[in-house]
């Protein structure tokens, strides 16, 4: 770092993003990316629409899309939304970074799992937020208990959890949700079309609570960077304001056009998470096959490991399958030492992955 960076952020520990190396050819199980392709309306919208717009700027509004999700969520849960009460973003990263400039920077109290998505961790140092975490059972089971207690200006709970698959039924979100009013909910669904239960359809009741997606994942769209989150017009509104104080045109015209196409065919990413899902069951069978402890999971990924890791250890895994083409996520931190999260692809590939894996552990 330069002489000139600020002695405030000199001691700040950036987000590692999953690899994306360039040197060979992968099968890349870890980035949660989609295996299958935006649908064929997206390819259109890209081909047809907007290309030839790029010399304007975007409608920093998005207002046709902010229309479009307020709709397809007023169908899906019988609720009221319209364009005030969603925001959208480029990513839902974000959408995070402006939750913590917007309710819990310089001091403010915040809460999230000690286990989660890095970037919690990451903006709550960068915003010097009073952080806190509610601790992980030895089943990697959120304890909600902290989470009930008052006193906190943000709580975030990632639903299904990153990095381990796990999901709260929604009776256990709605409960926090309604133990203190008073403080902001964030609810971050970025895994919850893969078998989880949103918490959407309890907007209407709880001002406080604050919902963000992305359509990174089941919309098969990481690529295209875009996030949206759902919540009342004030919530939303204290989101814009930061939004508008920093990029007001973050969200560009293509990434507009293929949300929108996104959203006029539901079908076809309705039919890759059941077949994601369905991968995700037999793979995790495959797995438990060879020896490995693999949790529950709600979302597009598995987290796989414990003994069966052991010897000869989750780091010596990941790089073994590294250098045979397969990507895996591995964290590294001592109570993760011998995990592995591990996306789902096509079953071709975690064909593939099991294949490796096998020979890695000498069961083939």
């Amino acid at each position: 770092m330069s002489k000139f960076l600020r002695a405030g952020l000199r001691g700040l520990t950036a987000y590692t993003p999953g690899e994306q190396p360039q040197d060979k050819k992968y099968i890349k199980l870890n980035t949660n990316e989609s295996p299958y392709p935006p649908g064929p309306q997206v390819l259109a919208a890209i081909r047809e629409g907007e290309l030839a717009e790029l010399r304007l700027y975007p409608d920093p509004r998005m207002q046709r899309l902010k229309k479009a999700l307020a709709a397809a969520f007023n169908r899906d849960f019988g609720l009221a939304l319209g364009v005030e009460n969603v925001f959208l973003s480029n990513g839902s990263d974000d959408i995070l970074n402006f939750a913590f400039a917007a309710f819990a920077a310089e001091g403010g109290r915040v809460l999230y799992p000690e286990i989660s998505y890095g970037f919690y961790e990451v903006y709550a140092e960068y915003h010097k937020a009073a952080a806190a975490t509610a601790p992980l059972d030895p089943d990697f089971r959120i304890d909600t208990a902290p989470f009930l207690e008052k006193g906190y200006a943000l709580k975030i709970l990632a639903n299904p959890n990153a990095p381990t698959g796990i999901a709260l039924p929604l009776a256990e979100v709605e409960a926090i949700a309604a133990s203190d009013l008073d403080a902001v909910f964030l609810v971050d669904e970025a895994y919850v079309d893969f078998g989880a239960e949103s918490a959407a359809g309890l907007l209407d009741r709880f001002e406080n609570l604050l919902i963000c997606r992305t359509f990174s994942k089941s919309s098969s769209l990481a690529g295209a960077r875009l996030g949206y989150a759902l919540g009342s017009v004030e919530l939303i509104a204290d989101l814009a304001l930061i939004q508008y104080s920093t990029n007001p045109y973050s969200v560009n015209r293509m990434s507009e056009a293929v949300g929108l196409a996104v959203l006029a065919e539901p079908e076809y990413y309705k039919e890759n998470a059941r077949r994601i899902m369905a991968t995700r069951e037999q793979t995790a069978q495959d797995l438990r096959e060879l020896g490995l402890r693999v949790l529950p999971s709600g979302a597009n990924f598995l987290f796989a490991g414990g003994d069966g890791l052991a010897d000869p250890g989750g780091k010596a895994v990941y790089e073994a399958l590294k250098e045979r083409g397969v990507l895996v996520r591995y964290f590294g931190k001592p109570r993760l030492a011998n995990w592995l999260r591990i996306s789902i692809g096509t079953p071709e590939e975690m064909a593939v992955l099991i294949r490796e894996l096998k020979d890695i552990l000498g069961k083939a």
